[in-house]
């Protein structure tokens, strides 16, 4: 039945723990509201200086259109080998964009070789095209890198200069070039602390340039203001600008949103719009380079076929003055314009074999055709295979430039490039031969038919024979010099009418937005929210993880014992609150125990009343003072005693003598008279320890025990009973046996959780009848809730003492009770309790 109780007592228990009072949490928290304003005032003023001091950072944004031309034909799957044609995509483009090469080449178009700051309010701002002066460096001269030259404006004729520098770089801005220690092969230290006139060449062997004013110059402004410039690594300033980020629009768009992030705004703006300026020309030079290459080879032709064509027409005008011949005869022109024809054919058919073995020998000794191929179109040979060929070629060449900015030369990828090239070469060179053989065959047959035209003109007189064959070497040369310029003419052409394949959508733009750092709303609203939540972590934390009793909740959470009643804080420096002040509030909180004791008494006219706790200075001996003087003072005849005879200390508080009492008593050298003392309270007398005995469990097992409370009950109506804590030495236990109330006292903020549940769950265990908890040194606060006494942390009295003793709980523990124990400190007593338990 015992057993069945307990279950149904440790299910309540577990069920108290697990419900959550949320009143009791709100008061908990409450109670700190002065905590909340601090915390919320601290975690703004951070918020405010953190957005005072913080460089703000804008993001700038441009788009580029990515146009996908896929009206070519496939090359390679023409010639059966599979593979798909090679597309400008957007991947490509993106590592085209973020490639260090374009990067560069944007930094190097922009005036950015000096970066002009001024200090202020421990901000560091940079004048991008506002600064009031400007450096007019000596590209001739090397100039020092990531020096700080500190320039202060005295008046609008001249100004401070200070830098200070060891071990510095040297950068050559013709070459875009770094000079060290070991290029120059001298140390580079330089000491500036000098005034200097504006316009001025300032010169060194380390630098050369000059200081002029601008028009943002404004004496009331930056006059004495602290400014600085900096000569940038051009190579370096380019890796710093690289942190931009290129993404579609959308997951299936081919418009790209470029966005950079920077400290200055017209600085972020400059650089997109170079970048993308750069990437679009460098897009159009490369088909530019394609037509350039065609107007050179023309060119190279023009120039062989001009001398021709100027013999030829020399020498048929000779032989027209010489032989008084102007025209040829019907028969000798039909021949003329038969043959005139087939020369015509014949002369095409040769520039484009000229053009195929040009191309063939051209692929075989180099090995970079990027860009540099003359496309056959240009020429008017209408050959799909070999026009798709060479373009696929050229973009794979193109491709391989722009993945080695990435990739290395053994990687996979550019493996596979590379494979692709020389499949692709391949099939174009078989194709070449193809159609070099062709040619010839058609260059053979033409000259059969010519063969046979001269047979017939043989047959001409002499004077028509030779002016027909002078007519022939010119009107050949002219033709095919017409041709050629045509060609030439179509290139130039092209060239003047070429667009870049993709186009810019939106420019970059200052458009005035809000810095995306520091977020400065977002900032002070999490200011706010962590100046709320950190407390309440603070507090639920420190809650959580305190291992004292603090309220009701805890003690009952421990043991289904009643609780007899509360003692409030006293800060009264004497333990005779009552006999003091008997109308004080801690005096009726003892009223309010007496009263309790009465009502569980049941109407029974005598008590013995004992008093225990778990560890020293919880309060007993103070409880046991007061609670028999409000029984003194109800006008019951009342007896305290001092039954702690291992550390006696009531008669301190009352100013009597230790030197009889219970000890000498149980040892026969007291008589029973002589051991009460009276005290100053009316009604109430005091039965004090008496000297320290070596042996005090055994006396008070003694017979001369029961002989002392059987007399002592026929006097008293009431006998208050202090003793030694129940955790630490056994004495109370042997006087449970002679009371009819126990009182165990837990002391609050003070009584450790688990010592208290070890130790009360113990006793509980003995089965030990009339056990009453009453909870000390409560402090009240106006948000006290749940047990009457709040939640705050009171402090100790001020009082305490040592015990040892080898209790049998399995804990071991003790200390400053006998004589030879050392005294320990309280805390690795508790220590020690948790290990143990």
């Amino acid at each position: 039945m015992d057993s069945h109780n307990s279950n149904i007592s440790n299910i309540n228990r577990v069920a108290q723990e697990d419900s959550m009072d949320y009143k009791a949490i709100f008061f908990k928290i409450y109670r700190f509201w002065y905590f909340f304003i601090i915390t919320i005032f601290i975690a703004l003023l951070i918020a405010f200086l953190f957005n005072k001091y913080t460089k703000p950072i804008y993001e700038v944004h441009t788009t580029v259109l990515i146009k996908n031309d896929r009206s070519a034909m496939d090359p390679q799957a023409l010639i059966g080998f599979g593979f798909k044609n090679n597309q400008q995509n957007i991947e490509n483009e993106i590592g085209l964009l973020k490639s260090y090469t374009l990067i560069n080449k944007a930094v190097r178009k922009l005036n950015l070789r000096v970066s002009y700051f001024v200090e202020e309010n421990f901000i560091t701002k940079e004048l991008y095209k506002n600064a009031p002066f400007e450096i007019s460096l000596d590209t001739l001269h090397l100039q020092p890198i990531n020096l700080k030259f500190k320039l202060t404006i005295l008046s609008d004729k001249n100004f401070k200069l200070e830098a200070e520098g060891k071990n510095i770089k040297l950068y050559d801005y013709m070459n875009f070039e770094v000079y060290g220690q070991e290029k120059v092969g001298e140390e580079l230290n330089i000491s500036i602390d000098s005034t200097f006139f504006f316009g001025r060449q300032i010169m060194s062997k380390f630098f050369s340039f000059k200081v002029n004013l601008t028009e943002d110059f404004k004496a009331r402004i930056y006059q004495d203001k602290s400014l600085y410039f900096i000569f940038n690594d051009i190579d370096k300033l380019s890796a710093q600008f690289a942190n931009f980020e290129v993404e579609p629009i959308k997951k299936e768009a081919s418009i790209l949103k470029i966005g950079l992030r920077g400290n200055s705004v017209p600085k972020s703006v400059d650089f997109l719009n170079k970048l993308t300026d750069e990437y679009l020309r460098a897009n159009l030079d490369k088909k530019n380079r394609i037509a350039e290459n065609t107007i050179n080879f023309i060119d190279s032709q023009l120039e062989e076929i001009t001398d021709s064509l100027t013999m030829a027409e020399k020498n048929m005008q000779d032989f027209r003055a010489t032989n008084q011949v102007m025209d040829l005869s019907f028969q000798a022109e039909q021949l003329f314009a038969y043959l005139r024809d087939l020369e015509s054919q014949k002369a095409i058919l040769l520039l484009k074999s000229k053009y195929y073995k040009n191309l063939q020998d051209y692929i075989d000794k180099n090995k970079n055709l990027a860009n540099q191929l003359i496309m056959p179109s240009t020429l008017g040979i209408e050959d799909p295979v070999t026009t798709n060929l060479s373009t696929e070629l050229v973009n794979l060449y193109n491709e391989r430039e722009e993945k080695l900015i990435n990739y290395t030369s053994t990687s996979v990828y550019i493996t596979t490039l590379d494979q692709k090239i020389h499949t692709t070469k391949q099939a174009l060179l078989e194709n070449i031969k193809n159609i070099i053989t062709s040619s010839d065959i058609s260059i053979k047959d033409i000259n059969s038919r010519i063969g046979d035209l001269e047979s017939e003109i043989n047959k001409l007189p002499k004077t028509q024979r030779l002016l027909v064959g002078i007519e022939r070497k010119f009107k050949l040369s002219d033709n095919i010099f017409n041709y050629l310029q045509q060609k030439r003419s179509e290139a130039q052409i092209t060239k003047a009418s070429n667009e870049p394949d993709n186009e810019i959508v939106d420019i970059a733009r200052d458009s005035g937005g809000a810095p995306v750092f520091p977020k400065k709303s977002m900032n002070y609203l999490i200011a706010i929210i962590l100046g709320i939540v950190l407390p309440i972590f603070y507090i639920l934390g420190k809650d959580y993880f305190n291992d004292k009793i603090v309220e009701r909740k805890d003690v009952e959470n421990v043991t289904n014992l009643p609780i007899v009643g509360h003692i409030i804080h006293s800060t009264r420096e004497s333990k005779l609150v009552v006999p003091d002040s008997p109308k004080s509030s801690i005096a009726e909180s003892f009223r309010s125990i007496r009263t309790n004791l009465q009502f569980v008494a049941k109407g029974k006219e005598q008590q013995t009343i004992l008093i225990t706790s778990d560890m020293v200075s919880a309060g007993k001996t103070f409880c046991s003072i007061n609670l028999a003087s409000i029984f003194a003072l109800y006008g019951k005849k009342t007896l305290l005693i001092g039954f702690d005879l291992r550390k006696p200390k009531i008669y301190q508080d009352f100013g009597l003598t230790n030197t009889e009492g219970i000890s000498s008593f149980l040892i026969n050298k007291s008589k029973f008279e002589d051991i009460i003392q009276a005290s100053s309270i009316e009604n109430l007398d005091i039965l004090l320890a008496g000297p320290v005995p070596p042996n005090p469990a055994e006396l008070i097992a003694s017979d001369r025990t029961d002989e002392l409370f059987s007399r002592l009950k026929e006097i008293y109506d009431y006998i208050v009973i202090d003793t030694p804590p129940v955790g630490l030495v056994t004495d109370a236990f042997l006087l449970m046996k002679y009371t009819d109330a126990n009182i165990f006292i837990v002391r609050q903020n003070y009584t450790n959780k688990k010592v208290f549940a070890s130790i009360i769950n113990d006793v509980e265990k003995r089965g030990i009848p009339n056990i009453y908890i009453l909870v000390n040194d409560v402090k009240l606060t106006r948000s006290s809730y749940g047990y009457g006494y709040g939640y705050g942390y009171g402090y100790g009295y001020g009082y305490g003492y040592g015990y040892g003793y080898g209790y049998g709980y399995g804990y071991g523990y003790g200390y400053g009770y006998y004589s030879d124990d050392k005294e320990h400190d309280k805390e690795s007593t508790i220590k020690r309790i948790f290990k143990n338990s």
